[in-house]
């Protein structure tokens, strides 16, 4: 992806940003840098900018699971904060900026120390190609001094005061990367994307996973299961409450935070109270697969029993069937009950397992 050009700035350094990358910090760094400049701060404190690393990784680590890589102490600063606060996945960013403003936590105090032992400095590296690793090392105010020696870089750091050290963006380059943020911001997704791939290979819709999603449209799926409850009853499969037209809700057996697609096949009718509860985990699934089975089945049984329910499943089949092997496999006419349980079986299990390695809980509805 090329990078804009400027006749007053080296690109080409910019452009090399991420290429030594072996864990997260520089993109989030970086990206936190973008945010304040959006705001319209060319100055920030470290401080400041681990908040805004905390908030945007908030998502992925906490419903996604995505590993940040095999050192790191994001996710576990993450984690620690959700684990004491109580706060959910879904917390709003503001929400996570405000308590990271006001705590003193001494844990978060001593990780956010961490985060910024070295990412503040050695991200500038391309800038600098005659300083060797042991140049970023050592006293803090001896790399703050040489560091500041660069007239080209993108930031010079203020007297060190810890957390509370400033860095401040240098006006051309304020004024390079405002210009080109959208551009910038694409380029800085690439190259996280293809580093979070790297790190978590087994996981599907790696983008999609990166904020939280909009609104969902699952109405064409609301309405085939709503056709079938006229003509049979329906009970969901976790609480076998009696589904209404009133009360359903749209469940993924694996969770949307880890398949990232309303495909139709892990998709299922429950309530809207059950489906909260359930939230990102996985339902056990000796209890559970069999009584998905069963009413998928059902389902499929429908579509050829009528004429009504085939032509509301071709019209969902639009949108949220979207492989045609997968169609064929588990929609074609004339399956039995066994060579469907083991066409979805195929389909869904090493989906499920692959979530399970991934860290998404097991759960069981506790009525």
């Amino acid at each position: 992806m090329q990078l804009p050009y400027s006749n007053e700035l080296n690109i080409n350094y910019l452009a090399r940003l991420f290429d030594n990358t072996s864990e997260c910090y520089k993109f989030f760094w970086f990206k936190a840098i973008l945010t304040k400049l959006e705001e319209g701060r060319s100055n920030a404190t470290f401080e400041e900018l681990v908040n805004e690393m905390v908030a945007d990784t908030w998502y992925m680590v906490l419903e996604c699971h995505l590993s940040l890589g095999p050192k790191d102490k994001l996710a576990t600063l993450v984690k620690h904060i959700s684990e004491t606060t109580g706060m959910k996945s879904s917390e709003k960013k503001s929400v996570i900026l405000n308590y990271l403003k006001h705590t003193r936590d001494r844990e978060i105090m001593r990780l956010k120390r961490i985060l910024i032992g070295n990412v503040p400095y050695r991200l500038q590296s391309p800038f600098m190609p005659e300083l060797k690793s042991k140049d970023f090392e050592g006293r803090i105010e001896e790399r703050i001094a040489r560091i500041n020696h660069y007239n080209q870089i993108i930031y010079l750091f203020g007297s060190y005061e810890g957390l509370n050290t400033t860095i401040h963006v240098q006006k051309d380059w304020a004024l390079y990367l405002q210009k080109n943020m959208d551009i910038i911001k694409g380029w800085l997704q690439y190259k996280l994307i293809i580093y979070l791939q790297k790190r978590n290979p087994s996981v599907p819709g790696i983008s999609d996973k990166l904020y939280p999603p909009q609104e969902r449209k699952l109405e064409k799926v609301r309405e085939y299961w709503r056709l079938i409850m006229e003509l049979r009853p329906i009970r969901e499969i976790y609480g076998h409450t009696e589904l209404t037209a009133e009360n359903i809700s749209i469940d993924h057996f694996v969770p949307w935070s880890y398949v990232a697609h309303d495909e139709l096949w892990n998709l299922h009718p429950t309530t809207r109270d059950i489906n909260s509860r359930k939230s990102n985990r996985l339902p056990d699934w000796q209890t559970y697969f069999p009584l998905l089975c069963e009413q998928e089945y059902l389902s499929y049984s429908m579509i050829w029993q009528y004429e009504k329910v085939l032509k509301k499943f071709n019209e969902c089949a639009k949108v949220h069937l979207n492989n045609e092997d997968i169609r064929y496999r588990l929609y074609r006419k004339g399956l039995n009950r066994n060579q469907f349980e083991s066409q979805l079986c195929e389909i869904i299990l090493p989906i499920y397992n692959s979530a399970k390695n991934c860290g998404f809980d097991n759960w069981v509805y506790d009525n």
